[in-house]
């Protein structure tokens, strides 16, 4: 059965044209883009590694990793998305692959292929993310570092990243998130250990609205990565 929110889909592939536009709609990614490939920088080697990059929009994330020297693959359904990713990659002369597939097709084609597997803020737009999580899992290469982002599901968590980031401060556009699909950190571990990941580090990513900055650390009420690894084949 498919996993997929058509709507979803659609809402992205209508902004399609504005990716890279850093003061459109994606603004917020623009923004938070260094820092969130820092953090992966510095916790795994990406210089030569193999990297895919899962729900790759218009291919922000995926060029930074690629500057860093990975071999990167992006991955998304939205196709417009992927155009203006491959558009923005061949006027910069950026090495990057794109692919418009389903991460649980590529992951019966290609298992264990990849020592890098990125999810940053998707898994809050599919219908069943926890078979997301094991189709990044099954990508990912013994030994490999597996990076999701998403937004925590409470009370906090609907006041600040929904009525305040779309409705108050324009961080977002309306409507970007739902409430019930966001994830609890809890949740995400448990998936992680089903697909036989060891959950190594789970941060907390806020946002100062008075220096209008974001810094990692702390608290993981609102937004938060989480970072695991595949354990080693056995001898």
């Amino acid at each position: 059965m498919s996993n997929v929110d058509s709507a979803e889909i659609a809402k992205f592939a209508a902004q399609a044209r504005r990716w890279w536009d850093p003061h459109g709609p994606f603004k917020t990614l623009h923004e938070i883009n260094g820092l969130r490939t820092d953090y992966i920088a510095e916790r795994t080697p990406l210089s030569g590694a193999r990297v895919l990059d899962v729900g790759c929009g218009g291919g922000l994330l995926s060029e930074a990793l690629a500057g860093r020297g990975a071999t990167v693959l992006g991955i998304d359904l939205a196709e417009p998305s992927l155009d203006a990713a491959r558009e923005h990659a061949a006027d910069g002369s950026v090495a990057v692959d794109y692919r418009c597939v389903d991460v649980e097709a590529l992951a019966r084609e290609r298992p264990a292929s990849f020592d890098v597997v990125t999810c940053l803020e998707m898994l809050e737009h599919v219908p069943e993310p926890s078979r997301v999580v094991a189709a990044c899992a099954a990508l990912l290469a013994p030994g490999g570092s597996i990076f999701f982002s998403t937004l925590n599901r409470n009370p906090k968590s609907f006041a600040l990243a929904i009525v305040g980031a779309e409705y108050v401060l324009g961080l977002l556009p309306r409507g970007t998130h739902e409430y019930l699909k966001l994830v609890r950190p809890s949740e995400l571990a448990s998936w992680c250990r089903a697909a036989a990941l060891d959950v190594a580090e789970i941060t907390g990513l806020h946002f100062n609205p008075v220096l209008h900055s974001y810094r990692l650390g702390g608290d993981v009420d609102v937004n938060y990565f989480m970072y695991a690894h595949k354990p080693q084949a056995a001898a």
